[in-house]
């Protein structure tokens, strides 16, 4: 059984600044996103990791450097964040006061609709995860491996997994650098054991 130890990044400014839809954007870590990649790094003293994976993307990069303790993180493009498309780098209240049909589109059914208009749909960004979970099922069977990746996919990971339709990912909280823990066993079942924890 695989034991991942999911986080999503440290705060932005995006996140500090009404958050900010981030997507692709490639943008460091505040002062308090790094201290709370320094926190995890701290609560996770004595856990042994078989990898540390994390999105390319330089926030997510650098939480899963400091959390883990090392520089050896693999880097993979599957667990980059959403393609927001038109919604990149703004808030909700914004991009809703432009064009509330494709944020009234996107909440009926992600699974098909592209996030702002020309970014990506959620069965899009779920297919990739899910691509790389297999992957990590086949590399490390029975261990624990941490996972760095963002608020949007590991939202519709978590739901994809858990049997709930796409459009309630949001009703799941991933909160700046906390621990969500999950198991994948050897059927690919995700059975969920922490959420948002300090462990």
């Amino acid at each position: 059984m695989l034991n991942v130890y999911l986080l999503r990044h440290g705060e932005t400014q995006y996140n500090a600044d009404g958050n900010r839809y981030c997507g692709r954007t490639d943008i460091a870590l505040t002062e308090k996103g790094v201290g709370q990649a320094n926190s995890v790094n701290s609560q996770l003293k004595g856990m042994s990791f078989d990898a540390v994976y994390a999105s390319p993307l330089k926030r997510a990069l650098f939480t899963a450097e400091i959390a883990s303790g090392i520089k050896a993180v693999k880097t993979d493009s599957r667990l980059i964040e959403v393609d927001f498309g038109d919604w990149e780098g703004k808030t909700k209240e914004e991009f809703i006061a432009e064009n509330a049909s494709l944020w009234s589109t996107w909440m009926e059914d992600p699974a098909i609709a592209k996030a702002g208009g020309t970014g990506e749909s959620a069965s899009d960004v779920v297919a990739r995860v899910d691509d790389f979970y297999q992957e990590m099922m086949l590399k490390h069977p029975s261990g624990n491996i941490l996972v760095v990746g963002h608020n949007g996919i590991n939202r519709l990971y978590l739901a994809f997994k858990l049997g709930m339709p796409l459009k309630n990912y949001r009703r799941i909280v991933q909160e700046n650098s906390a621990i969500t823990l999950f198991s994948l066993d050897e059927n690919g079942e995700l059975n969920l054991k922490f959420l948002n924890s300090k462990i």
